[in-house]
Formats: C-alpha cells, sequence, structure tokens
C-alpha cells in the first residue's frame, strides 16, 4: 500500500518540473550556517530517475557556503489544494561535470540568466534596486544536485491525517506508516 504514495510522491515531482503554475515548482531549502538553519525558496528544474532533484543557484551564495560546509539539506513542498506536504531530507551535491553544466545553462532564458551574471555576489548591500551592474562574460551559475535519503509524505485529511515515511536502503526505497 505504501508504493502507491510513493507514487504519487514521483508524480507530483515531476508535475513541478514540468507545469509552471504546479505548487511543488517552488519549494524551501533548507541548510545549515554555523548551527543556524537557513530557508529560501529555490525553483524545481528537474528531477533525476533516483528521485535527486535539481536546481540553480549562484555560485557565490550563502547556500552553496553552507553546503560546501554541511551538504545535509531539507526541502519541504506543500500542495495548498490537495494538503499535502511532502519532505525530503538528503546529500547536496555539486554537479562538476562542465559539459552537464552548459547544457543547463543553454537550457534557461537570457532573462533568468541574468540572475548569474551580476557582478557583486547576492546578499551585497546596493544602495538602491537599480544599482545591480551586470558582466555577461562571467557568470556565476551552481547545479545543485539534492540526493534524497528520507521522504516523508503527509496527506491531511478527515477522518485520520496519513504520513509516511520512506527509506533508502542502497537503491530501493521502503516505506513505513507513521502517527501524522
Amino acid at each position: 500500500m505504501e508504493e502507491s504514495f510513493f507514487k504519487v510522491i514521483k508524480a507530483e515531482l515531476i508535475n513541478g518540473t514540468v507545469k509552471k503554475r504546479h505548487p511543488f515548482r517552488y519549494f524551501s531549502l533548507a541548510t545549515l550556517s554555523q548551527g543556524v538553519p537557513r530557508q529560501r525558496t529555490v525553483v524545481l528544474r528537474k528531477m533525476t530517475t533516483d528521485l535527486s532533484l535539481i536546481v540553480y543557484t549562484d555560485t557565490r551564495s550563502q547556500k552553496v557556503m553552507d553546503i560546501k560546509n554541511n551538504p545535509e539539506v531539507s526541502a519541504l513542498f506543500y500542495h495548498p489544494k490537495k494538503l499535502m506536504q511532502i519532505t525530503i531530507i538528503g546529500e547536496a551535491q555539486f554537479v562538476t561535470d562542465k559539459q552537464v553544466v552548459q547544457q543547463h545553462w543553454s537550457s534557461i532564458s537570457n532573462t533568468s540568466r541574468r540572475d548569474y551574471i551580476t557582478t557583486l555576489a547576492p546578499g551585497t548591500s546596493i544602495k538602491q534596486p537599480d544599482a545591480v551592474d551586470y558582466n555577461a562574460q562571467d557568470y556565476n551559475f551552481t547545479v545543485l544536485q539534492i540526493v534524497p535519503n528520507r521522504i516523508e509524505y503527509l496527506q491531511l485529511k478527515r477522518p485520520n491525517h496519513l504520513r509516511i515515511a520512506y527509506t533508502k536502503k542502497n537503491t530501493s526505497w521502503k516505506g513505513q506508516f507513521m502517527v501524522p
């Protein structure tokens, strides 16, 4: 029975990559920064066959520094109409294959590329919003792959909420019902 809910998780995550208005398109990614949790919203760009999540970020961002110090991350997805929450715990890895990174870079629009060509790093203070300079010759684009090792599914419903934790053993997933 747990397998049917696992299929739902996969389908919803895939929808988040292909449907621009799907609630899973944007999710919260949490890292640890000097022992303090930091959360930010990121865009789900792709999901691989092993359920790894692909996101893009600026190489100079705080999340990159956080992941270099501690690659354990948490991703939180919420579907308000279905009252469904999915939490993914895993390890963030930097994609280092230059050809793969270039393929991802080529797949994004010129408008979106502006996010990765600012002369100053994200989070740098500026005098006004229009004071951002760009350098198209020098992009700071990083592809992150979040490799899950635990996935929790929570379905809010009556008469009983439903919660299942899936843990990865080698290449397979095992589900266990939990008290919601």
